[in-house]
């Protein structure tokens, strides 16, 4: 179990345990040749983008059923010297944090936030099924048994590294699926954590075109009939470039740990191999990205007890309405837009996410020493 773990030996657990080989199939073994692409590419671009964080800690495939697993950091609550705001850690253990990255993206994209993060207590990042170093199987064509299987996945995760409950901090797509693990394993989530979520407000009669990132809009106009990402790998070698171009904006969000190419590397081979997540995000999805099932829907059957923030970015292209909504009937929900950052709010603003997010687990901490008193 990660829980067991010491910091001495965190950094030398196996790191290279090797994963189930995937069933084969014409693209999968067409793309490398096109692509230049491949798991052990992803591996060191990974790598690369993690050589900024200086907290000790562990990284594993964690395997679940049906020869699936789940690519995993953990992070301990042991004593270090973090480059943080907080000169020391609380004598109360909260609960652990665990992190969903959103479509596309991957557990190093949380690089300028798990050294402060982690400060508090234990963090979990990981790779969702079917992204980044995750296994990548075969997804149902039907949303919600796509949704299921993202959420089947992710639990038995956590009876693998043995929590007994977690805050859950999701982001886009993860804000989704930890909304969703919420309602189906109430008793697992201490508090949700969502991060601009996607997939919340239905489709209105005539959407806003404006309102979706023109990257997606760009590669959307003729990928259409495909999934998402799809012209990202049809590019071939010329994949990098497009990435370096259409998204030359994180660049600047990296920009006080990495002077180069690092992340947009990272981006594109996190997107460039066989899809799988992705394929399971176009079939919960109608066109330009709304939600089939849309969460807002649902949303207020989360058990009453169980805490909702939302974080938004002031420059976003998602607006806080949704968080607003759910408010009018709950309005116990904590909404904190960060000025100056777009969707990718942890990575535009990443002291000021930092900072919120750990005065929101400050909160949920306070609620366990509570409950404990009282129970």
């Amino acid at each position: 179990m990660f829980a067991t773990q010491s910091p001495n030996n965190m950094r030398r657990m196996a790191e290279e345990v090797q994963p189930v080989k995937e069933q084969g199939s014409w693209i999968s073994s067409w793309l490398p040749s096109w692509c230049p692409t491949s798991p052990s590419r992803l591996k060191d671009a990974e790598d690369k983008m993690l050589k900024c964080v200086n907290r000790p800690f562990s990284r594993q495939h964690v395997r679940i059923s049906n020869g699936d697993y789940l690519w995993t950091l953990a992070f301990s609550n042991q004593p270090h010297a973090p480059s943080s705001f907080l000169s020391q850690p609380p004598a109360q253990t909260r609960p652990p944090l665990v992190l969903l990255h959103g479509f596309g993206g991957g557990v190093a994209l949380w690089a300028q936030n798990l050294d402060c993060l982690s400060s508090t207590g234990p963090v979990y990042a990981l790779d969702l099924l079917g992204f980044g170093r995750s296994s990548r199987p075969q997804f149902s064509a039907d949303a919600e048994g796509a949704e299921e299987q993202f959420l089947v996945a992710l639990e038995e995760w956590r009876e693998k590294v043995g929590l007994e409950e977690m805050v859950l901090l999701g982001h886009n797509l993860g804000g989704y699926l930890s909304t969703a693990y919420a309602l189906k394993y109430p008793n697992r989530v201490r508090h949700l954590l969502l991060v601009e979520p996607w997939g919340f407000p239905a489709r209105p009669e005539n959407p806003n075109q404006n309102s979706i990132p023109m990257w997606i809009r760009t590669m959307g106009a003729v990928m259409t009939p495909f999934n998402p990402l799809a012209g990202l790998r049809l590019a071939g070698p010329l994949g990098p470039i497009l990435v370096q171009t259409i998204r030359s904006d994180f660049k600047q969000k990296y920009s006080s740990v990495f002077d180069d190419n690092t992340v947009s590397d990272y981006i594109y081979h996190l997107n460039a191999q066989t899809p799988s997540g992705e394929t399971a995000f176009k079939n919960m999805t109608i066109p330009y990205g709304w939600a089939k099932r849309p969460m807002l829907e649902r949303i207020g059957q989360v058990k009453a007890d169980i805490p909702v923030s939302f974080i938004y970015g002031s420059r976003s292209s998602i607006d806080s309405d949704s968080g607003y909504a759910l408010k009018k009937s709950r309005p116990d929900v904590e909404i904190t837009v960060i000025r100056g950052a777009g969707h990718y709010v942890f990575a535009d603003q990443p002291e000021d996410f930092n900072r919120t997010v750990l005065q929101i687990l400050a909160g949920t901490e306070n609620k366990c020493v509570d409950r404990g008193a009282t129970s």
